[in-house]
């Protein structure tokens, strides 16, 4: 019957569906946001003088709209003189350690998560990277002629492929692989719009992305099975139907069975608050934190964390104290009495990964 419980708290989470079966947890403006490093070398697409190659480097800054679409603003510095005959985006000696800069907004699509369906635990993925850009070259020869001071400007596009490994536990951490090609846009009279290869960069890119903590308390989207939740909460709802009194007897003495009472009070559902945890997690999610709010200050309450059968009895034990203590030390900031919280280790041999609140 705790099932029951946590289905119906799920429903309770605002939630976006992206497929039949699947839904995301609504994110925060804020959630899933990276921040990267990057490194790599380039050369003139024509291939006419390839080498030597150009060393750059750069950072990103990027946003996941969704497990498939997102966009990033990078800057990439280029250290080196490899130039082409046609078009300005080439090198020049400028004297400077920096010989050139590209500032773009690019969009990316991981495919992966487009052909297959999104999980956060995934380790290998690929996409698309394409955006636009603006470019400087310092030093340029066919403005500056012989002063080697000042820059020339130019519009750019990035085109590239990436493919990425997600490191970690909680998969906070990315590697990747990028070849991509910089197009001088502008490179012809009148600047006019043009794509071409004697006025293109080759290159290959790599470097490591970290994944910011979301609101949901992991460093990814967070997905729910609907079919799985549906399936359940029917299954449920006919019991409840069938023998409601029953059921509802039987819910409250299997998960507050550890939860002492000194007063007459009837404990039922509506004294309790449950709240659900990641497996081997004790972090309070938003929607945890809301259900929680519902208790007013000043309430005496006690508190029974729990655990679901994997791992050791010892790990299961500090889980469980943990995911007590974690929602112990919250209401008490909202001025809310604890009596006592205390963990309970595994109870059954269901997946009960719980904080159960009593309210008195």
């Amino acid at each position: 019957m705790k099932k029951f419980l946590f289905a119906l708290s799920m429903l309770a989470m605002g939630i976006t569906s992206t497929q039949a079966q699947i839904a995301y947890e609504k994110a925060k403006p804020f959630d899933n946001v990276y921040l990267g490093v990057e490194g790599g070398v380039m050369g003139p697409l024509n291939f006419n003088h390839f080498a030597p190659l150009n060393a750059a480097a750069g950072l990103k800054l990027g946003k996941q709209f969704s497990p498939v679409y997102g966009a990033n603003l990078e800057g990439l510095a280029f250290f080196g003189d490899n130039r082409w005959q046609t078009g300005s985006l080439g090198f020049s000696h400028s004297h400077t350690v920096v010989r050139a800069i590209n500032l773009g907004l690019n969009g990316t699509v991981n495919l992966t998560n487009l052909f297959s369906e999104y999980n956060p635990d995934r380790r290998f993925e690929a996409g698309i990277e394409a955006g636009i850009g603006y470019w400087i070259t310092y030093g340029d020869k066919h403005i500056i002629q012989t002063e080697n001071v000042g820059d020339d400007t130019e519009l750019t596009a990035k085109t590239g492929l990436t493919f990425a490994y997600n490191l970690g536990k909680d998969r906070a951490w990315q590697l990747y692989a990028e070849p991509a090609i910089i197009w001088n846009l502008t490179h012809g009279p009148g600047d006019a719009i043009q794509f071409g290869k004697q006025a293109a960069q080759l290159g290959l890119f790599v470097g490591v992305n970290y994944k910011f903590k979301t609101s949901n308390g992991t460093h990814n989207f967070k997905i729910w099975n609907v079919g799985e939740l549906n399936d359940e909460i029917n299954s449920l709802r006919d019991q409840l139907n069938a023998k409601p009194k029953e059921v509802v007897k039987e819910v409250v003495k299997e998960v507050i069975k550890e939860v002492p009472t000194t007063t007459t009070q009837t404990i039922s559902v509506d004294n309790l608050v449950f709240v659900t945890f990641q497996q081997g997690k004790y972090i309070l999610t938003a929607p945890n934190k809301k259900a929680l709010d519902s208790i007013k200050a000043g309430r005496h309450v006690q508190i029974v964390g729990t655990a679901s059968p994997e791992g050791s009895k010892a790990f299961n034990d500090r889980l469980s104290q943990n995911r007590a203590n974690v929602v112990a030390e919250y209401l008490q900031g909202r001025g809310i009495i604890v009596d006592e919280a205390t963990g309970q280790g595994v109870q059954g041999v269901t997946s009960n990964r719980l904080a159960v609140v009593y309210v008195k």
